[in-house]
């Protein structure tokens, strides 16, 4: 790891060709969020192909838990990655260590209260998650191992977050593929060879988590570094623990949206499906294959950011613009190749998961539908993260929670009491639609704004 003090201003940004900065800041985050993609893909299909179609469905009645806990462990990461990228950038190394050390104690608290509470009540959870009486014993065993593991788990994506905005992208990249690799490896071991079932897909998980924690521990723990974890800085300070909250709300929200409507969803379905179990797990194939796409789409968003913000404080509208269109393009290219993979193979891609033939039907068709309008997804999570670059966090906000929130919960209850177990499939393609023309007509009013006289030739 190189010294932290003597990383220089990256006026390259101001400077360097849009497409080559693209390449050069977007691919290491693409390569980690595919990673961590394939992370949850690889588990479902060792599971689907090794346990059953339904430990498919316990698998994804867990899915609530995973964005839940997503959600408080996105609140203390984004917001201690921020306030550290601020004191860094102000030279306050002494502050940026404290809160380094806020933030793992911060994590150590919420995942250990987190995982505990979640444990006393897990079945109760699980059945109001979507579970059924088939279907809970995977789930419970699945999360039991998690919740046991929990402060691991927060631990790993919280040092992660903070290896970023210290400077160290790469490293952040690699503890991402570390795990992949090592879940790869364990997983079919502990499924076919121990014959240990869900539970032994769970274990994998945390041991490759656990692998990479001690590797990101490592890394911060460089006397030689002036940002490294020492004593002295784990002790809760009021103000840093209120900034790390206060910035980490945001990125709650959304996860916290994102629990409901995949509980909303596994009610749906379990309510109008013929058989609530298997639709239930054809919601968890398609999703997983989706979250593919849309992981991608943020790496791409993570390497837009930094471009567009140095831009923007510098006043270059015109580098602003042409970076966000060119991510636009970007975008576009992702989803069109899910798009096409989703309309064009779905059942080749559900038979990764399961030899279940009607599983495979109903994913199939789950699939075909899910991905009707993921074009513009991709546009309005790329307007969303732009809007979050120039400081403008209302509109940020508002693009994030429009679509589940404003959008998909009304459609999730409103459309199955029509269309039947139709309704909850196709709420997620008209949100999208509709979610997506909004962001455009955001992002056009933006760019009225920059076509302004009083901003033209600020090149």
């Amino acid at each position: 790891m190189s010294n932290i003090s003597t990383k220089g201003i990256p006026t390259e940004l101001g400077t360097e060709k849009i497409s080559k900065l693209l390449i050069q800041y977007a691919i290491p985050a693409i390569i980690a969020q595919t990673a961590a993609s394939l992370y949850h893909m690889i588990d479902s299909i060792f599971i689907g192909q090794g346990v059953g179609a339904l430990a498919i469905s316990g698998l994804a009645t867990t899915f609530p838990f995973m964005n839940l806990s997503a959600a408080f462990g996105a609140m203390i990461g984004v917001g201690g990655a921020t306030q550290l990228s601020v004191k860094l950038g102000q030279r306050d190394y002494e502050s940026a260590c404290t809160i380094l050390g806020n933030l793992v104690t911060l994590n150590v608290i919420v995942g250990m209260l987190f995982g505990g509470i979640s444990l006393l009540f897990l079945d109760e959870i699980l059945f109001f998650f979507g579970a059924s009486e088939a279907t809970l014993p995977y789930a419970r065993d699945f999360m039991e191992v998690v919740l046991y593991g929990n402060v691991i788990t927060h631990l790993y994506l919280g040092i992660n977050a903070a290896l970023r905005a210290s400077g160290h992208p790469k490293e952040s990249m690699y503890a991402t593929i570390i795990t992949v690799v090592c879940n790869l490896l364990l997983a079919p071991l502990f499924i076919y060879v121990f014959d240990w079932g869900i539970r032994g897909a769970a274990l994998a998980t945390m041991l490759s988590q656990m692998v990479t924690l001690l590797w990101q521990i490592r890394l911060l723990s460089n006397p030689n570094e002036l940002l490294h974890l020492h004593k002295g800085i784990y002790a809760l300070r009021a103000r840093f623990v209120k900034g790390i909250l206060g910035i980490g709300l945001s990125p709650f929200l959304i996860n916290a949206a994102a629990c409901i409507v995949v509980i909303i969803i596994n009610k749906g379905l379990r309510t109008y499906g013929d058989n609530g179990d298997m639709a239930i797990a054809s919601y968890g194939i398609a999703n997983r294959v989706i979250f593919v796409f849309i992981m991608v789409i943020l790496g791409v968003t993570q390497g837009m950011q930094p471009i567009v913000g140095y831009n923007f404080g510098a006043r270059r509208y015109d580098r602003v613009k042409e970076t966000l269109k060119q991510t636009i393009m970007w975008a576009l290219a992702v989803t069109f190749t899910g798009f096409a993979l989703c309309e064009g193979i779905p059942e080749l891609i559900s038979r990764a998961f399961t030899t279940d033939t009607t599983l495979i039907a109903n994913a199939a068709k789950g699939m075909r539908i899910s991905s009707m309008f993921i074009m513009l997804a991709g546009v309005q999570m790329v307007a969303t993260n732009f809007f979050q670059s120039v400081g403008k966090v209302n509109k940020a906000i508002f693009l994030s929670l429009t679509r589940q929130v404003l959008f998909l919960i009304p459609l999730l209850l409103i459309l199955p009491t029509f269309m039947g177990e139709d309704g909850v499939w196709y709420s997620i393609p008209i949100a999208d639609l509709v979610s997506g023309a909004l962001a455009i007509m955001l992002l056009k009013g933006q760019f009225n704004t920059w076509n302004n006289p009083a901003f033209a030739g600020k090149a």
